[in-house]
């Protein structure tokens, strides 16, 4: 039995997590600007499902360490936006082969409940780094049209808006996990990481 009585602190999970997302905004971005057709949409479903299993993960051990805030993010991220949207993509193939039409109307309600939900959440990011907080707001932007369009309130041809959107949180979710990454290794700051814009609870604890 090991005489060493401190526990193992886990590293930092953060970096992979955006990694996922990253890849998640380049292939969207992609897929709604046009640059790839539908035929694409199986090979997307892989990398999802792939993304899935990363930002699970992460968010379990960020819940672990208790950041509530990125562990329950990374877990509704993981859970809906990859795993359910892989294995939708690969059915919505399928049934386009075999000519049948999905209604995915119920995809824009989906998306709109997450909608919501992130934007409720939006303010508890005031308080992480400001790649973070600009991540989260380009997806504030990003998905209420995704949902729109959907749904079918909004014409398919503002797509290049979530597109844009999505392409920017990639470039900044490499960045940032490019920067914990050389930081941490190098055990200084290396590539700058802006703070947070709110350093203080907003309402004093009493």
């Amino acid at each position: 039995m090991s005489q060493n009585s401190q526990a193992t602190q886990w590293a930092n999970p953060t970096p992979a997590g955006l990694v996922a997302l990253a890849v998640a905004c380049f292939c969207f971005y992609a897929l709604l600007s046009g640059n790839v057709g539908p035929s694409a949409l199986p090979l997307l479903g892989c990398w999802m499902i792939g993304g899935f299993v990363i930002q699970f993960v992460v968010g379990l051990l960020d819940l672990k360490s208790n950041n509530g805030t990125g562990g329950n993010t990374f877990l509704f991220f993981s859970g809906f936006f990859m795993l359910a949207g892989g294995i939708e993509m690969f059915l919505k193939f399928q049934y386009g082969l075999q000519g049948v039409t999905l209604d995915g109307r119920i995809d824009g309600w989906a998306w709109l409940a997450l909608t919501l939900v992130l934007w409720g959440w939006t303010p508890a990011f005031f308080k992480t780094p400001l790649p973070l907080i600009m991540i989260v707001l380009l997806l504030d932007i990003a998905l209420p049209f995704i949902a729109l369009i959907d749904i079918g309130l909004l014409d398919k041809s503002l797509a290049f808006v979530p597109a844009w959107s999505l392409l920017l949180t990639g470039m900044i979710a490499v960045y940032f996990s490019s920067a914990i990454v050389t930081n941490t290794a190098f055990g200084k700051s290396v590539l700058p990481i802006p703070g947070p814009l709110v350093r203080e609870a907003l309402v004093p604890a009493e």
